[in-house]
């Protein structure tokens, strides 16, 4: 049993009877207080979405859930439900739109490293790797030059994500995301 200091963004654990999945963490260390940091963490129930906001404190013992994370491909959209296959066993999972809708603007048919997250054998969540390579659906035409200055323009995604690029990038053009921080990285 891990101390609540201990616990990790995307981890999931039992709390109140339910499995949390810990979605972000907040530590803060009170002023003229004797004692350790508290922690403000927002839980997301796996099973129902709901959200709560809990703060522990450092010496807090929490029990992590059994989670599974297994590798997998995006195979097709079902109305609301996203299917995504294992890439070892081919087993397929299902996912509703509305609880990965915030992965989704990162996923296409190429997208590579993607982990179903699995809570006693049930698909909960899908973890993406830290960059993707995406295709820009419409942009400002690009500037001769661009490069020599810092200037940006907004550029619509394939998959509907907007993020700012330098202004020699082009409709057509593959670039690299970071996926946390939403932002160019470069030509893919």
């Amino acid at each position: 049993m891990p101390k609540a200091g201990e616990i990790k963004k995307n981890s999931a654990i039992e709390y109140e009877g339910g499995v949390y999945f810990v979605k972000d963490i907040e530590r803060s260390v009170p002023q003229g207080r004797a004692g350790g940091s508290l922690y403000r963490m927002r839980l997301y129930d796996v099973v129902t979405g709901y959200k709560i906001d809990q703060t522990f404190k450092d010496s807090d013992m929490l029990n992590l859930a059994d989670l599974v994370r297994r590798p997998a491909t995006f195979s097709y959209s079902d109305g609301e439900e996203y299917v995504f296959m294992d890439s070892e066993d081919y087993t397929q999972y299902s996912l509703n739109g509305e609880a990965i809708a915030e992965e989704l603007l990162f996923i296409n048919e190429d997208t590579q490293g993607l982990m179903v997250v699995l809570v006693s054998d049930a698909p909960v969540a899908l973890d993406l790797p830290p960059t993707v390579d995406l295709l820009i659906e419409e942009t400002d035409p690009s500037v001769k030059g661009g490069s020599a200055t810092a200037r940006t323009k907004p550029a619509r995604l394939t998959t509907g994500l907007v993020v700012q690029v330098p202004e020699h990038i082009s409709t057509g053009d593959r670039i690299k995301i970071n996926v946390e921080e939403r932002r160019f990285l470069g030509r893919a």
